[in-house]
């Protein structure tokens, strides 16, 4: 039983530093040429918005629409990159979260 505890323990522990790392990484997208701009972590949480004055409505929609996929394009190069990094697949999991074979 208590194994079965620490094992808990080390996955969340593990989990904790997977999200510090992901909240580390930090993308642009922008739309409707910059009236529009969100800034998400690599957590997918959105950090902020930005809005030009002066647009109307159909830009807007256009824009936030187009923003969202460009941050979320960009943020999935950037994840692919930091994958790539650490060895790629279940690898770069497990060394991202300092698990990775210690030979």
């Amino acid at each position: 039983m208590f194994n079965k505890l620490k094992q808990f323990k080390e996955m969340r522990d593990q989990g904790k530093q997977m999200k510090t790392m992901l909240d580390g990484i930090v993308v642009v997208g922008s739309g409707a040429n910059n009236a529009v701009m969100i800034t998400m972590n690599g957590s997918h949480e959105v950090l902020g918005v930005q809005v030009q004055e002066g647009s109307d409505k159909a830009t807007l929609e256009r824009g936030i629409k187009d923003a969202i996929l460009d941050v979320n394009k960009k943020l999935q190069q950037e994840l692919m990159k930091v994958m790539q990094a650490n060895g790629g697949g279940m690898e770069a999991i497990k060394n991202l979260m300092g698990g990775g074979d210690q030979a």
